[in-house]
């Protein structure tokens, strides 16, 4: 239980941005910048932060559906970045991914018994018999999916069924780590709760990992162990779930959690207002990247960029006020 699963150390993504008539490379999108984690056995990480600060990206890099820049990611002591082709496709059976728009992710053209044992046919590891045909209607039920739906396609199905396929697909290998790319953000409230207990009851059943993807505390509260903020491409806070929503450090955490709605209409609380707008990962500042929206801020901010250090009792930031 204590070794880690997946590490990440220092991964790095830069998007390159043309212009000019040769579409010459003129500045680059700064979308991971400097990440470091790890996620063990069982455990799921949330990583929560505003929409264009790099999740998604460190998710896909993790994968190599986006090749990295610069860094490293092991799993179960394997480089992963350093993998050949015939490496990384045996680490595809164990490394998974759920799209956030399960429309879009699931082909229209398909029917659900296609999309689910394409990757089961492509990896060889069964043909097309009764023995996938049981292994399908398995892997719906599991997943909360009638066995008749099989035969069904995409569009045949509401947001909240087209995201169990999508579920359904990643198990079809029996993964032990899976990237959950903002999952249950395209869904409603009603139908959000009803996957996050089945990812967890899976979670169970089958011994996951995840990176839980999400903009919405609120979500990653209810399924992760650990939680890291990000803003801008940078991990500014990282710590156990509880740690971090009784005693948050980073400033743009504060302001993260004054934005939850309270339940009880008679409990109020201070909102933390954020002023600015939000810098551009091609030209981020110079110092702390939040330095232009934090209310905090001394000269040190400006001139020189926090370490991410540990606290105590695992919690890391990076802001030069925090103790």
């Amino acid at each position: 239980m204590n070794e880690p699963l997946l590490e990440v150390k220092n991964l790095k993504k830069y998007f390159p941005v043309t212009g000019g008539f040769f579409k010459k490379t003129i500045g680059y999108v700064k979308a991971a910048d400097d990440i470091s984690f790890e996620i063990k056995k069982r455990e799921t990480l949330g990583l929560v932060g505003e929409s264009g600060c790099g999740k998604s990206t460190i998710g896909r890099s993790i994968l190599r559906l986006h090749e990295p820049t610069s860094g490293e990611v092991y799993y179960k002591g394997k480089n992963v970045i350093r993998a050949s082709k015939n490496e990384m496709k045996k680490l595809r059976k164990e490394m998974q991914i759920v799209f956030q728009d399960p429309y879009s992710s699931l082909n229209p053209r398909m029917t659900v018994g296609q999309i689910i044992s394409e990757p089961i046919v492509q990896h060889g590891i069964m043909k097309n018999g009764k023995k996938l045909e049981e292994r399908i209607k398995e892997l719906l039920e599991k997943c909360g999916l009638a066995s008749y739906h099989t035969n069904r396609y995409p569009h045949q199905f509401s947001g909240g069924q087209r995201q169990r396929i999508g579920i359904a697909r990643a198990l079809t290998l029996n993964p032990s780590f899976i990237v959950a790319d903002e999952p249950v953000s395209a869904l409603d409230v009603s139908i959000q709760s009803q996957v996050l207990n089945l990812m967890m009851d899976l979670q169970e059943e089958l011994g996951l990992s995840y990176l839980f993807i999400s903009h919405d505390l609120s979500v990653v509260r209810h399924i992760s162990n650990r939680i890291g903020v990000m803003y801008l491409g940078s991990l500014v806070e990282l710590s156990g779930k509880k740690d971090l929503f009784e005693s948050p450090k980073h400033p743009y955490t504060k302001a993260l959690l004054s934005a939850i709605p309270e339940a009880n209409p008679r409990k109020r609380k201070k909102q933390v207002i954020l002023k600015g707008d939000i810098p551009s990962n091609v030209n981020p500042p110079s110092g702390c990247k939040f330095h232009t929206r934090c209310p905090y801020v001394m000269d040190i901010c400006k001139e020189a960029s926090p370490e991410f250090r540990e606290l105590g009792d695992k919690h890391f930031v990076a802001c030069h006020m925090a103790k």
